[in-house]
């Protein structure tokens, strides 16, 4: 059995497989419309989600699965003091696997360790968000045709942004690839993310609080800045409107460019930016349903 909590650990080809995998969901769905008949996937989600939750149930639902759950701690016995490893133990004996977002870091992989079936972390605190970092790979090479040889600009929330930290995880086993991170001072990616991953493995990159380098970027991938990592209502307010991708900005820009964002959007991509054909966020959120529906495959070992 095998559990997903960071992108880490899957292998390069792991990751080729899921990516060949969903590419022949999207072209052949009706071949695995039965695939999980019978089989029950678990939707453990503290903390509120849209497209992540969703997703996952739509997925299983297309592969001729069910699923059971809840979609907020207070619906489920958390809400009376329950352990994590106490509930995975008891999803063990209902579902063959378990999709968890949990607002703790470390989280799922307490639950990992508890479960019996196959964890998936649907996203743990600022720490990690595996399942969009495969969104993200699927929606970068079917735009692009490649995952190396990249030049990918981050702006936002490079702290907390745990979408951010998963792909630039990913990203750099990949060769040729080099980072623009973008966003203030208060929220410049963590020092492990920069000493562990970026330095220690001599990966390019610059650090920036400015646009300047919108011309040589193949990739563009947009993060909110998130109200609920912060303890401090003021600091959010300063920094929420700190920089928004609008149409004037994306002038200089290539014309392959491919914009991302996780979602949700509050304010950081203007509505006219939608009408880009380089806009390919909510093409992204088709990608992340595919994406799932390999991964399930995989962790329920599916041919």
């Amino acid at each position: 059995m095998k559990d997903l909590i960071s992108i880490t650990d899957l292998s390069v080809d792991e990751l080729e497989s899921l990516i060949k995998k969903a590419m022949d969901i999207i072209d052949n769905p009706d071949e695995y419309a039965e695939k999980c008949k019978r089989k029950k996937l678990a939707t453990l989600f503290y903390e509120p989600s849209t497209r992540t939750r969703l997703s996952f149930e739509a997925a299983m639902l297309e592969l001729g699965g069910s699923i059971l759950g809840f979609s907020e701690a207070n619906s489920s016995s958390a809400s009376k003091g329950e352990s994590v490893s106490d509930t995975a133990k008891t999803i063990s004996c209902y579902a063959d696997i378990i999709a968890m977002r949990h607002p703790k870091e470390g989280a799922p992989m307490v639950a990992a360790g508890a479960a019996s079936i196959p964890v998936i972390n649907a996203g743990d605190g600022g720490h990690n968000h595996p399942t969009q970092t495969l969104t993200d790979l699927l929606t970068i090479y079917r735009e692009r045709g490649r995952l190396s040889n990249l030049k990918i600009g981050f702006c936002g929330d490079l702290k907390f942004g745990r979408t951010v930290h998963s792909l630039i995880e990913a990203m750099c086993r990949y060769e040729g690839n080099s980072f623009v991170l973008i966003s203030p001072d208060e929220l410049k990616i963590p020092g492990y993310l920069r000493a562990g991953v970026l330095d220690k493995n001599k990966i390019p990159y610059l650090e920036t609080d400015n646009w300047d380098n919108m011309p040589e970027l193949d990739i563009l991938y947009m993060t909110r800045v998130q109200r609920e990592r912060f303890f401090n209502e003021a600091d959010y307010l300063r920094l929420k409107d700190v920089f928004i991708l609008t149409a004037d900005k994306l002038m200089s820009a290539k014309d392959e460019l491919v914009i991302m964002h996780p979602l949700p959007r509050v304010n950081e991509i203007e509505r006219a930016v939608d009408e880009d054909e380089r806009a390919c966020y909510f093409e992204q959120v088709r990608n992340g349903k595919y994406m799932r529906m390999a991964l399930i495959l995989m962790l329920l070992g599916i041919e």
